[in-house]
């Protein structure tokens, strides 16, 4: 990490310097891990839903909150934004590929925790 860099070239590929405070990655996953984006992820898993739908299929996320979380993940290019030039404007959100790849395993890892709390139940 010499003069701070956020990106190393390996012989191949890539790295991003996560644990660095600057890094691009640690923002995205900061974004994701966030107490709302990964709520916004999994919610979007199955559908594309516009803002109300979202916010009521949250449960306890305020409409700024809301407004924040997918601005942040839109800008991350997890997902997508499209408006539909009504009165008053119909907005959209949906899965990009790349917020398809990383909301998987947060589903998997859901699906996980529920099933384990369920069985936890059972005992």
């Amino acid at each position: 990490m010499a003069g701070g860099s956020q990106i190393t070239q390996g012989d191949t590929e890539t790295r991003y310097e996560v644990f660095h405070t600057g890094c691009a990655a640690r923002d995205v996953v900061d974004h994701i891990t966030s107490r709302w984006g990964i709520w916004v992820l999994i919610s979007l898993q199955s559908n594309d839903l516009r803002f109300f739908e979202l916010r009521e299929s949250i449960q306890g996320i305020s409409e700024k909150m809301l407004a924040q979380s997918l601005r942040a993940l839109v800008q991350d290019g997890l997902i997508w934004r499209k408006v539909e030039p009504t009165t008053p404007p119909q907005v959209t959100y949906g899965l990009t590929e790349f917020g398809r790849d990383v909301g998987e395993p947060l589903g998997e890892l859901f699906d996980r925790i529920t099933q384990r709390l369920g069985s936890r139940e059972d005992q």
